[in-house]
């Protein structure tokens, strides 16, 4: 059996859970560690770069900002990367490391888990073997907890549909493929987390797409603390031959203590270790990435398509900004206007 030896740079929150499942994998012949924090094997990423028996690559960094330039030395020195998402914060870095990778050869892919879901699988299948019929509109609404949305939003001034339905983006766009999309209209509303970073509590983005479909997702971090990175999701998809909802909700388990009250264990939108199984996306991406590597395999995400979803989700934030639909793809003209969006934002001006 082919083995590979691995490196995570980052191991937080998303980072560990994907050590750990990587620990456990007898794919992995050896695991190196990257962190800030010193009790980990070394502090300089360029360890890992610079070590010609690592392959494989998970990049989980905070802040946002550092993916990028990251991600660009570990492409440039040769190893396959599986990056968090985003992929980058601005459309031209993207576009350097999808050529990196495409000019190294490399196995380069973002960290979509909702697509290693199995609601979200069944979705697609049900898609693709006809029972819908055609698809007429995709709703989904997405909401996080806001002791959540305070971790995320304190470390990057970026929005709830950057941050959160970037998700649904990704596995509405690969649910309706071959169809792309054409239009984004968005608005948002200002509430807890504004004095946080200024950011919306909660955006809606409409998306049209190029065969007439119409999407609505609904993304927020503002919900009372229920369990620690609490996510619930619904969603509705509607076809000529039927109806599909899928209850992502969270509400399959419920623990009622003494000490917490009732909480929903199992809630985190990546997933968990539950003694011996993972339960969540991450898990089963984790090793699908390494497997595609081994095996030289196609990823189940490709960086083209996470350009795709940054597209989008850069066209919601300038829509909410100017109160107008933005057309897709962006036109110079508007990626500009993104980048005055972006600059007043890091001025820490509210729009």
């Amino acid at each position: 059996m082919k083995q590979v030896e691995v490196g995570c740079i980052g191991v937080g929150w998303i980072g560990g859970l994907r050590a750990e499942m990587l620990a456990r994998s007898a794919l992995v012949d050896g695991l190196h560690l990257c962190d800030i924090k010193p009790a980990t094997a070394t502090l300089d990423y360029n360890d890992i770069i610079n070590n010609p028996n690592i392959s494989v690559v998970f990049i989980s960094t905070t802040p946002e900002a550092n993916h990028y330039p990251i991600c660009r030395d570990c492409l440039k020195g040769g190893k396959n990367v599986m990056l968090e998402k985003p992929i980058a914060l601005e459309l031209w870095e993207a576009d350097e490391l999808i050529m990196l990778a495409k000019r190294n050869n490399l196995k380069f892919t973002i960290g979509y888990s909702q697509r290693f879901n199995t609601k979200i699988a069944y979705a697609k299948k049900k898609i693709t073997d006809g029972t819908l019929g055609k698809v007429v509109s995709v709703l989904v609404s997405r909401h996080l907890s806001r002791a959540l949305g305070k971790k995320i939003a304190k470390r990057v001034r970026l929005s709830p549909v950057v941050m959160e339905s970037t998700h649904d983006l990704d596995f509405v766009f690969w649910l309706l493929e071959p169809a792309k999309p054409v239009r984004v209209y968005s608005q948002g509303a200002y509430g807890y987390m504004e004095p946080v970073n200024g950011s919306h509590d909660v955006m809606f983005t409409t998306i049209t797409m190029d065969n007439g479909v119409v999407v609505m997702i609904g993304g927020g971090w503002n919900f009372p603390e229920s369990y620690p990175n609490y996510c619930s999701t619904w969603i509705e998809i509607t076809g000529t031959n039927g109806a599909l909802t899928l209850d992502d909700t969270q509400r399959d388990n419920w623990l009622n203590t003494e000490a917490t009250g009732q909480v929903f264990p199992m809630s985190t939108m990546p997933g968990e270790m539950v003694d011996h199984v993972f339960a969540g996306g991450i898990g089963p991406e984790t090793i699908h990435f390494v497997e595609a590597c081994i095996k030289n395999s196609p990823v189940m995400v490709t960086p083209e398509s996470a350009r795709v979803v940054m597209e989008a989700y850069s066209a919601a934030d300038l829509s909410a900004d100017l109160n107008e639909p933005i057309d897709l793809p962006l036109t110079n003209q508007t990626i500009s206007q993104i980048a005055e969006f972006k600059q007043k934002i890091r001025a820490g001006l509210n729009t």
